[in-house]
């Protein structure tokens, strides 16, 4: 540069001295005489003196000048590098950020995207319009209005800055939640001609957000009472609180200004159960899930019972970071509780003194029982010639026999529910039947039902077989005593096995019984449901509960004048 300089000084000298000479050579030949060459040599002098002059000035303006365009050049460099880094930057910036970035120039509508719209919201990169009204299009139509109307004043320049949360169409037609920031270029005139914006995908903000939400409508609106509490037990065993719904108030008295930043140790008092209170500072200390029952005081003073959890909740780095606890008064609870304690307590004495009782009634009635049977014996041995004292005395012994045989009966129940734990054997269910059939081989011939056994299905049974054969017998006994006058009766019996069940089925054609009205006394204790001289009210209770005390079930259904079913069921083994 310094070179070009310097030669540019020179030419320009040496063109005017070139001019100078020539000039004078002209003017001494034709308008001055040779007399005169003294003037000539001044006038040579001072232009080789002008000229030299000129040319110093004229090399350090160029030198100026240089400085000045070196200085442009610089500066011009140091723009071009700023904008080179800046572009470079923005690709970094636009590469590492999730946002989409667009650029909108207003002037001619033309819209150009970031490769965040295709990483995204999954667009191929010749599916992305060029215009605004792409934009507009995929804006959904719930949002789009209310969208519009900020955007537009923004644009006219109503509102400082602009901003929005809106839903934008994905490729696949699925709608993400969007926040969207733009910032406004205008030229020298302060007329708007471009906007720059960046789009942020908040779909798992506004879900969590959403689901925050109605985690705390659940929480306050709860009927439970709810307190959360922190972490930090430097001061206290039990953090201190640092929220309470409405119901807890309203449970313990206490406003939420009362208790937050206080410790739960404030309802605890002299009736409080100290092992509870243990139990929660371990598990405090431990960051363990507990449940307490115990003891709490109201603002004013009174006590209730509480049932309360606390549970550890951990941040999203999996770190400890509060407690919630959720609480109830179960005071009535508590209260049923003890009364239901003292009425099992109660009804326990009393079926002790029940059974004491009916050892005591069977024990002392069957010696005189047992004389009296045998005094009847001998008088069954004497000829009896006066016919109403014949007929006194058999009364009296069939309503002696009727009294030794519901003794027998109720001796059986005692043993029945005093011995929960019977002994079990493997029972061939059809050899039960037969010894059944033989015992009642008289009363079937006399009243010759008609009898339908099925009993092929089912072999072997774990089961108490004396019970067992008591159940058959009174059922079928049943079933003759209870037949109807009107036609010939019908029985039958069926197994079956039926999901691990064995199913055993009694039924009969015979005058049924009404359910409507005996439904909850059918298989009680001395109920009777037809006037049958022979009924005693025992048979059906004495089945319950040999049927009960083998884990089995029994269900009735009957309709008057029709028959009635009987279902035992035990589980198979």
């Amino acid at each position: 540069m310094k070179t070009n300089t310097n030669r540019i000084v020179l030419i320009y000298v040496f063109t005017l001295i070139i001019v100078a000479v020539a000039g004078h050579t002209l003017f001494y030949n034709y308008f001055l005489d040779f007399s005169s060459k003294p003037i000539f040599e001044y006038l040579y002098i001072k232009d080789f003196l002008f000229v030299a002059i000129s040319g110093l000035i004229l090399k350090i303006f160029l030198r100026q000048n240089k400085l000045k365009n070196k200085s442009v050049f610089e500066k011009l460099q140091r723009t071009n590098l700023e904008i080179k880094e800046s572009n470079e930057r923005y690709d970094i910036v636009a590469k590492a950020t999730s946002d989409t970035i667009w650029d909108w120039k207003m002037e001619d509508d033309s819209f150009v995207w970031n490769k965040g719209i295709q990483g995204i919201f999954g667009y191929k990169k010749e599916d992305v319009g060029k215009t605004s009204k792409w934009w507009f299009d995929r804006i959904h139509p719930e949002d789009s209005l209310k969208m519009s109307v900020k955007l537009y004043s923004f644009l006219e320049q109503k509102t400082e800055k602009w901003q929005d949360e809106y839903r934008f169409q994905c490729a696949d037609g699925s709608y993400k939640y969007v926040f969207d920031r733009g910032f406004l270029v205008k030229d020298a005139n302060g007329k708007s001609i471009r906007m720059i914006g960046a789009i942020q995908d908040v779909t798992k903000q506004k879900e969590e957000e959403q689901r925050l939400r109605l985690l705390e409508t659940v929480i306050t609106e709860s009927k439970d009472a709810v307190m959360i509490t922190d972490i930090d037990i430097s001061e206290n065993e039990i953090p201190n609180i640092i929220f309470v719904n409405s119901a807890f108030s309203d449970m313990t008295g206490y406003a939420a200004d009362d208790v937050i930043g206080k410790s739960p140790m404030m309802f605890f008092g002299k009736k409080s159960d100290i092992f509870e209170y243990d139990k929660l500072k371990t598990a405090i200390q431990e960051y363990k899930e507990c449940l307490v029952e115990t003891i709490f005081y109201k603002k004013n003073g009174k006590e209730f019972w509480v049932n309360f959890s606390m549970i550890p909740v951990t941040n999203k780095d999996g770190e400890h970071s509060h407690w919630v606890s959720i609480q109830r008064d179960v005071t009535e609870e508590k209260i049923k509780e003890k009364e239901r304690e003292q009425l099992i307590r109660e009804l326990t004495q009393n079926n002790k003194d029940l059974k004491q009782f009916s050892y005591i009634t069977s024990h002392n009635l069957r010696a005189p029982l047992s004389n009296l049977t045998g005094l009847l014996n001998l008088v069954d041995d004497i000829t009896i010639e006066d016919p109403e004292l014949k007929e006194i005395i058999d009364g009296f012994s069939k309503s002696t026999n009727l009294l030794n045989e519901t003794i027998n009966d109720l001796v059986k129940v005692i043993i029945i529910k005093d011995n929960p734990s019977i002994q079990k054997e493997k029972v061939l269910i059809k050899e039960v039947f037969e010894n059944v059939f033989n015992q009642l081989s008289f009363l079937i011939s006399v009243h010759k039902p008609i009898l339908k056994i099925d009993l092929e299905d089912v072999s072997i049974l774990e089961i108490n077989k004396s019970y067992l054969e008591s159940i058959f017998l009174n059922l079928l006994t049943n079933a003759i005593k209870y037949k109807a006058p009107i036609r010939q009766l019908k029985i039958s019996i069926a197994t079956k096995v039926e999901d691990d069940n064995l199913i055993i089925t009694f039924k009969d054609n015979g005058i049924g019984i009404d359910l409507d009205k005996n439904k909850d006394k059918i298989f009680g204790l001395y109920q009777r449901f037809h006037n049958h001289p022979d009924s005693k009210g025992l048979g059906l209770y004495l089945v319950k509960s040999q049927v009960e005390s083998m884990n089995g079930t029994i269900s009735v259904s009957s309709i008057v004048g029709k028959g009635t079913t009987f279902t035992i069921t035990f589980k198979y083994n």
